[in-house]
């Protein structure tokens, strides 16, 4: 399948909440892949449909080269209230990071690619990437999570690295 293009910051499409995903068909197939060869290309280790224009409640996660997950529809039942910090940035936002406080663990459900309910707990990275991908789907971009101060320095940054030259 194709790497598509991906929507860069500031698009009004990266705060739009997503809708869910209510066919499980060769479509939705398709678009997990698609996804997937996207956020390699990117390089990423987290993509949602949003990322692409696809505004619907996708997640692919690969934190180990090989080990792909999907996670359609997925929602934070539980945050643990232990905060961790870990840098994070977007592949709609390429070169820029910035440190974000979130919860150690999480436990989400989410449904599979045939439609099955599934529930995961996770600490650490994981919980920080499901986290980070929820609110992708929930319309929250991640700078909306930093100060305005932090925000502002982190827009700069990324607008100097779009200048040609």
């Amino acid at each position: 399948m194709p790497v598509r293009p991906l929507v860069t910051y500031p698009d009004p499409r990266l705060k739009a909440p997503a809708l869910p995903v209510t066919a499980f068909d060769a479509a939705l197939r398709d678009l997990v892949t698609d996804l997937t060869d996207t956020m390699r290309a990117a390089p990423g280790i987290g993509i949602t449909g949003p990322h692409m224009g696809v505004l619907q409640r996708v997640v692919v996660l690969e934190l180990e080269p090989g080990a792909v997950g999907v996670y359609i529809n997925p929602v934070l039942a539980f945050a643990a209230p232990e905060r961790f910090r870990h840098a994070e940035g977007s592949v709609s936002m390429p070169g820029v990071t910035e440190e974000i406080e979130r919860s150690a663990r999480v436990r989400i459900t989410y449904q599979d690619l045939e439609g099955r309910p599934c529930e995961e707990e996770a600490e650490g990275l994981r919980a920080v990437c499901h986290q980070h991908e929820i609110d992708q789907l929930d319309g929250i971009f991640w700078l909306q999570r930093l100060s305005r101060l932090k925000r502002e320095r982190v827009t700069r940054r990324f607008e100097k690295l779009q200048r040609p030259g």
